[in-house]
């Protein structure tokens, strides 16, 4: 059984995270926490006119890597998944049992893994803050819950994280002491678990599962915070075991932005806004988007993820098809999720009829 590494976050996060090392690793993980995206210098015309094929090559490339992985907003969900899980870690950090968490329940591209490893990344970081000197400190794991889990298989999704192997015929009971002793020796107090919504309760296996998670959460003195689509309706509070668990977890709707008020539609615009700002384009008026804020939330049915997927495809294609700027033309070109084309066919504003009206 292997140990989890003593490397410095540091030293991790100085190296590009492999692609086989997901969130789902303490690899992925660290290189996730240390990784903060830096927009890249602008160069003025003179500056730009002055550089070379390669070089100006090197510079778009640059600018495109910026725009697919541009800044998080910090939107209301995450401020309030981070505020109140920081409250409940500090409430949680003298009791044996019966600790209280977070459970973010929303549709499908309303932010919740978002807002989940967001909360973990500031927990982190400010635990390292603390700590400085104390390069094996690993105070969050993030995993995800397999469909049709078992006990089994959601105990080594914890052994993963850590990096711990076992031999084929290793029990479930093996697995778990392994991943509480080394939580316990890496000071882990914050546990994330995406994907909640694989639990089934009304199956053996899902039961079953259900209970391995609650016996971490009695093993591990850690705050537990769960994320899944529309959990509340998964069955998750049902009967005994649905009982005990909506006794101890607070939970947090993510939803779509709304629109319908003016102080809602003043919230989108500034969240277009601030989207706005971090772009890194030459020819992009300032105000353009916030502009098309509108047309932006029937396109996108004010969802986080689409929101975040339109503006950083319109840059990544504005850089690519040389206008750096980006249009209401260009936002149209831009794929979106079946939702949001969904959602756009249902609230986008009727176009006003070519026909004349008929004179009486």
């Amino acid at each position: 059984m292997n140990s989890p590494s003593p490397s410095t976050p540091e030293k991790e996060s100085a190296k590009q995270a492999p692609p086989d090392n997901p969130l789902t690793t303490k690899e992925g993980w660290r290189h996730f926490v240390c990784h903060e995206p830096v927009p890249p210098p602008l160069l003025t015309a003179s500056e730009r006119a002055a550089l070379g094929p390669r070089e100006r090559m090197r510079e778009d490339e640059r600018r495109r890597e910026y725009h697919a992985d541009l800044p998080m907003v910090n939107t209301l969900v995450i401020r309030k998944v981070t505020t109140t899980s920081r409250l409940l870690i500090q409430l949680n950090r003298n009791q044996i049992s019966a600790r209280r968490g977070v459970i973010l329940s929303g549709a499908s591209g309303t932010g919740k893994t978002t807002a989940l490893t967001q909360l973990g990344r500031a927990h982190e970081l400010a635990i390292r803050k603390r700590h400085p000197r104390d390069h094996n400190r690993l105070p969050v794991i993030y995993v995800t819950v397999p469909p049709a889990a078992t006990p089994k298989m959601l105990a080594m999704e914890f052994a993963r994280f850590f990096g711990l192997t076992f031999p084929t015929r290793a029990n479930v009971t093996d697995v778990v002491d392994a991943v509480c002793a080394t939580a316990a020796h890496v000071h882990v107090d914050l546990v994330l678990v995406d994907e909640i919504h694989n639990l089934t309760l009304t199956t053996r296996s899902g039961a079953e599962a259900s209970d391995q998670l609650k016996y971490f959460a009695e093993r591990l003195p850690a705050t537990f915070a769960y994320a899944g689509i529309d959990v509340e309706s998964k069955g998750l509070f049902a009967g005994t075991r649905g009982r005990q668990i909506a006794g101890r977890f607070v939970v947090i709707p993510a939803a779509p932005f709304a629109h319908a008020t003016a102080a809602d539609r003043e919230t989108w615009r500034a969240l277009v806004g601030t989207l706005e700002s971090t772009l890194r384009l030459h020819d992009h008026t300032a105000g353009t988007l916030t502009g098309l804020s509108e047309y932006i939330f029937h396109r996108t049915g004010g969802m986080i993820g689409s929101l975040s997927q339109l503006i950083r495809g319109a840059a990544v294609l504005a850089i690519e098809d040389g206008s750096e700027r980006i249009t209401e033309d260009l936002l149209a070109v831009v794929p979106i999720d079946f939702a949001a084309e969904q959602s756009e066919k249902l609230t986008a504003p009727a176009k006003p009829s070519s026909r004349r009206r008929r004179v009486a």
